[in-house]
């Protein structure tokens, strides 16, 4: 970044390049926020589900206590409403139908099988309790690896195999592998998870008897497309449903769909015409509802005796367990795997099949980095193996292949294209930081410790193009927004995007800032209401700076364009010789300003002293904004990592970490390092805590977080991060998005340390989460090798 840009950020503590402080916090440490569960509207009734005990079942009977019978609703109950269909367009998809209450079968743990309504949460549990379910136990599928196997029973009855999709790639393959010195052929795993954000599920619905409309208030990413989804299940025009997401308290995927849950409170609001509540239970989330992340790979690298990489061929895996989910489908991660396997990567070969298996587990969610940590695993971990084999530096292996910065703007063997970015200069500065030499000598001093590396980029805010390929039932367009300017001088900005955490109330502002000079304590950010807001397709895929940020620049500057000629005309200048500050307009010279509180009053209560020229359309516009290519943008980041061992326990420590990384320009550096700590913290969970285990008959393992371990503050480092900034050229101020960056890299990074600490003795870690008993029993499977 060059010392102009520089100047130019420390002129303004409020604009692009600024930590602002975030005007979101005030209200939340005060305890001024209003979540789903905070809403309490008069007469209202809450829900209580009768969940599956079993994974795989038929149902029977279903008899419900004569006392409250009739608030008790079963799949036959449910009139005219259709289950969630998400079906893809990709040759060869299999279709199923989840449906809001389970009909015939049950496909997993926790599946709603009957609703239960009461006055109180407790009293709706004590009536589930008294519904009884007969349940003819099923053979349950629980491991994706055997799911297609032919003596398997089908999650679907009329599918022929328990496969939603299988796709496959060849990219001169056969040709590119000729003559590799080194071949290494690996498998590598990872564990589902279960996504954690601190706000569950929950949804109050109400039928509002003047507006007829059923109105939603839900704890979601993306309302405009859960509107469109109940519309569809309810069978109810979009004027006859308003979702409103109240204050948010994490979502990371976890909240970007469409859940039976929500049609089911809906349902009964518009069919009892009193407000009905569900507020998720940790138990619920744990056992029925939020799972991500499981994936096997078979993977083979191929390399020439100098370290080039020639070829890489995998076959994947993932689990996408009993129903593909609105709106993002259950082949979305396989199908991105094939894409984005190669990452940073130059190969002249590539070779790729995957298949997005069913299993009687819940549906498999995408959580933050989606497809990307799997993949940035499986490749990281196979380039280390490589290097191994030729017995060189993991560091020199991806130098030498990393696309290099003159190489800009580069599409990759799948098509990806790379806008902008120094990939070597990043991992440069990582191996610099993380002392490599330092680490080596410690090893040879008879200390277990290792150093490990991931890089990776992060494609964000894709579009059109992107999304139609994958054949999903959303597919993101422009993205838009409004801004107002008010009689005192204020500015409303109105965005159909969801701020579940990502400081949207301060960035969006700062952007405004950037444009009209309003300072951002005046700036008040409407989202996702879908009575107040544009169309969006939600808050998801790192889109939001880039998407959002940009449509809120194209209508404040068309904004500006209007009050300029209002400016100008007061202080009798051409309109072009206005520009904006502190809440003003003032001419180019300074010898005149006008605030934009007396424009706001002068168009709104005496418009007679405006200028002929004004325009009629007024002081509020709407614009829309796409980048100038829709393939995305590239953020990325290499990160470094030291690890101590002890072979005894199987004890893994984190002792340094590093993250470089360039998400072009930040609109606010402060807000980029808080995303990137806090998806570090969720991927060091992946690497070492996090694990969502099964048992032969598809029962999860854990029912509370004392089975399911997080990363606390104890377990998380003192990260170091380093900031590159190669601004985009497809976007509005360079920026790239960054969301998901931190939790990509953290598995790969310390998997590869781990290996690194464990080099000699022979063994190598192939799965995550690395826990003291998986590290133990590599150790003791190596020895019983007689090695």
């Amino acid at each position: 970044m060059d010392d102009s840009l520089n100047d130019a950020r420390a002129k303004s503590a409020q604009g692009v390049g600024a930590s602002a402080l975030r005007l979101e916090d005030e209200r939340y440490l005060s305890g001024r926020g209003r979540f789903v569960a905070d809403i309490k509207l008069p007469g209202m009734l809450d829900v209580a589900f009768v969940r599956s005990p079993l994974a795989h079942a038929r149902i029977g009977a279903i008899t419900k206590p004569e006392d409250g019978r009739e608030d008790v609703f079963v799949a036959a109950d449910l009139a005219g409403v259709k289950g969630i269909r998400a079906d893809s367009g990709l040759p060869g998809f299999r279709s199923s139908v989840q449906p809001i209450l389970a009909e015939t079968k049950v496909r997993h743990v926790g599946e709603a099988i009957a609703a239960c309504l009461a006055t109180s949460r407790a009293k709706a549990e004590d009536l589930a309790d008294a519904v009884i379910v007969d349940l003819e136990e099923l053979p349950a599928i629980h491991e994706m690896t055997t799911a297609r196997d032919a003596e398997m029973p089908l999650v679907h009855e009329h599918w022929d195999e328990n496969v939603f999709l299988e796709t496959a790639v060849d990219y001169g393959f056969d040709a590119a592998i000729a003559g590799a010195a080194a071949i290494v052929k690996r498998t590598y795993r990872t564990s589902r998870q279960c996504m954690a954000p601190m706000e569950g599920r929950g949804v109050v619905a109400t039928w509002d008897n003047q507006a007829e409309q059923l109105v939603v208030y839900t704890a979601t990413q993306m309302p405009h497309i859960v509107r469109t989804g109940l519309c569809e299940c309810l069978g109810l025009a979009h004027e006859k449903v308003r979702v409103i997401p109240p204050d948010v308290g994490g979502g990371f995927g976890y909240k970007g769909i469409l859940s039976s849950e929500e049609v089911f409170v809906a349902f009964a609001a518009m069919t009892l015409r009193r407000p009905v509540r569900w507020i998720e239970d940790r138990r619920e989330h744990l056992t029925g509802n939020a799972n991500c992340r499981e994936h096997h790979y078979e993977i083979t690298g191929y390399a020439a005796a100098d370290g080039t990489l020639l070829a890489v061929d995998c076959e994947a895996i993932v689990d996408s367990g009993a129903y593909s989910i609105y709106p993002f489908s259950a082949c979305l991660e396989a199908a991105q795997v094939a894409s984005i396997l190669p990452g940073p990567y130059r190969m002249a070969g590539y070779r790729c099949r995957t298949w997005s298996v069913a299993t009687n587990k819940p549906a498999i969610l995408p959580y933050r980095g989606v497809a990307r940590t799997g993949v940035c695993f499986a490749m990281e971990l196979m380039m280390d193996a490589l290097a191994r084999e030729l017995g060189i530096e993991p560091h020199a292996i991806r130098a030498k292949n990393l696309v290099p910065p003159e190489a800009m703007p580069f599409t990759n063997i799948t098509g990806k294209y790379f806008d902008s970015g120094d990939y070597p200069e990043a991992l440069r500065r990582a191996v610099e930081a993380i002392d490599v030499p330092a680490v080596r000598a410690r090893q040879k001093a008879g200390e277990r410790v290792g150093v490990g590396f991931s890089i990776f980029c992060e494609q964000g805010a894709h579009g059109t193009s992107v999304y139609a390929g994958w054949g999903i039932p959303m597919v993101p367009g422009a993205e838009q927004a409004s801004a107002r300017l008010t009689p005192d001088g204020g500015l409303e900005l109105r965005v159909g995007v969801q701020s579940h955490g990502q400081s949207l109330e301060t960035t969006l502002a700062q952007i405004a800032h950037e444009q009209l000079g309003v300072p951002i304590a005046r700036v008040r950010l409407v989202h996702g209401d879908t009575a107040l807001t544009p169309y969006s397709t939600g808050t998801w895929g790192s889109r939001c700076a880039v998407m959002a940020g940009g449509a809120v620049a194209a209508a404040t500057a068309r904004l500006g364009e209007r009050i300029k000629t209002i400016a100008g005309h007061l202080l009798q200048v051409p309109a072009g010789e206005i520009v904006f500050a502190g809440g003003m307009a003032r001419t180019v010279n300074g010898q005149g300003e006008v605030s934009l509180a007396e424009i706001g009053r002068l168009w709104y209560l005496g418009p007679q002293h405006l200028p002929a020229g004004a325009e009629l359309a007024g002081l509020e516009v709407t614009e829309a904004y796409k980048p100038a290519r829709d393939t995305g943008t590239f953020s990325y980041a290499c990160h470094a990592v030291v690890v101590s061992l002890d072979a005894e326990t199987g004890s893994v420590r984190l002792l340094d970490y590093v993250i470089v990384e360039d998400a072009g320009v930040m609109i606010n550096p402060m807000v980029v390092d808080g995303q990137v700590f806090g998806g570090a913290a969720q991927g060091i969970g992946t690497a070492l805590y996090e694990e969502m285990a099964f048992d032969a008959s598809g029962q999860p393992m854990a029912a509370t977080f004392a089975d399911y371990h997080l990363p606390g503050a104890a377990e998380i480092p003192a990260i170091r991060i380093q900031h590159m900034e190669s601004p985009s050229p497809l976007t509005r101020f360079g920026q790239k998005g960054i969301g998901e960056s931190g939790a990509i890299g953290p598995p790969a990074a310390i998997a590869n340390a781990v290996n690194d600490a464990l080099a000699d003795l022979g063994v190598s870690i192939g799965e995550v989460p690395i826990k003291p008993e998986r590290v133990l029993r590599a150790i003791a499977e190596r020895k019983g090798q007689g090695t």
